[in-house]
């Protein structure tokens, strides 16, 4: 019998869009003609990855996340979501984990930069 390792992307060549599960409760679908940037940056062994739409604004949080942008890039990113913290065991070496997303709506992130102006 073959378990499933648990994973906290995907990605299909044929997706319009990407789903982004915050929560249990929590989920959104962003169309990938709305994609704006991806900028990715470490610190020690975590990295974080941020990816820009048009009404919002994806920070994630985790390691091994180059494959998760290499394929934002290709445009085939369809699924994001966080790891459980009892499954990261059973992630092989080197696969992306995902311990974090957060979701700022961009009239949020605009009314900060506002305020920080003024």
């Amino acid at each position: 019998m073959s378990i499933k390792s648990p994973e906290s992307w995907a990605s299909d060549p044929q997706t319009k869009g990407l789903r982004i599960e915050v929560s249990p409760e929590r989920s959104l679908l962003l169309p990938h003609g709305q994609f704006i940037f991806a900028e990715l940056t470490s610190n020690g062994d975590e990295q974080n990855l941020k990816l820009v739409f048009a009404t919002h604004e994806i920070s994630v949080r985790g390691h091994h996340l180059r494959r998760i942008e290499t394929t934002m890039q290709r445009m085939e990113l369809s699924f994001l979501g966080k790891l459980p913290s009892s499954q990261r065991a059973l992630i092989m070496e080197g696969q992306p984990v995902v311990l974090e997303i957060v979701v700022t709506e961009a009239k949020d992130s605009e009314k900060r930069a506002q305020e920080t102006q003024d």
